[in-house]
């Protein structure tokens, strides 16, 4: 069992917590208000801690981003100390919105943020993964008619072995999971956002995912 804290308490961050509490890990739902999170999410896990992001951040063993990339650089930068030390996954995308609050630009262009934050987390172990589908899709794979890719961009190799392995215990089989190699490859895969508003806007909120065909 692995202690993991989940910043962010939205469709992502809850999704996650349900799907690896359920697995049998001691998951922490952090918000900016636990008592509003635990009432919203009554009924997710009976499992489930929930703390502030500082609290959550600094109990666990492996901690998650799933805030808003836009201000996830600024949110996690002040947990400088909390984190260190620690594996940091990435699944958020930082971007500038269009008018219709879908995606209408990157926010770090010819960089990412999963960079960012590992420059600004130089202690800690960022991996990046599960940001090239729709959250529902990040725990229940196998619902997709063609098997989607969870991609994995980091510089440390341990730390993408275990998440590799939480990874599996969301449902991803290891030939679905494609390592690309250092933090840097994480540009690559936020800049796949850039197709998912032309999706929506064409076929509404149905779950997909950006994946690699063989």
């Amino acid at each position: 069992m692995t202690s993991i804290g989940i910043l962010g308490a939205g469709r992502v961050g809850t999704n996650l917590a349900g799907q690896l509490s359920a697995a049998g890990h001691q998951v922490t739902l952090g918000g900016r208000s636990p008592e509003d999170t635990a009432a919203r999410t009554a009924g997710l896990a009976p499992r489930i801690a929930f703390a502030d992001q500082r609290t959550t951040a600094g109990t666990a063993d492996i901690v998650i981003n799933a805030t808003p990339g836009d201000s996830s650089l600024d949110r996690l930068t002040d947990l400088r100390t909390e984190l260190a030390g620690k594996i940091l996954i990435d699944v958020s995308n930082a971007t500038r919105d269009d008018g219709d609050g879908l995606p209408g630009g990157l926010r770090y262009p010819g960089s990412s943020l999963a960079e960012k934050l590992q420059a600004a987390l130089p202690d800690t172990h960022v991996v990046k993964t599960l940001n090239t589908m729709l959250f529902m899709v990040m725990t229940a794979p196998e619902t997709l008619t063609t098997p989607p890719t969870a991609y994995l961009s980091g510089d440390d190799e341990h730390a993408k072995r275990t998440v590799t392995g939480l990874l599996g215990d969301l449902g991803w089989q290891p030939e679905r999971i494609e390592d690309l190699g250092d933090i840097t490859t994480a540009r690559a895969t936020e800049a796949m956002i850039l197709v998912v508003p032309h999706i929506l806007r064409r076929h509404g909120f149905k779950p997909f995912a950006v994946s690699l065909a063989r």
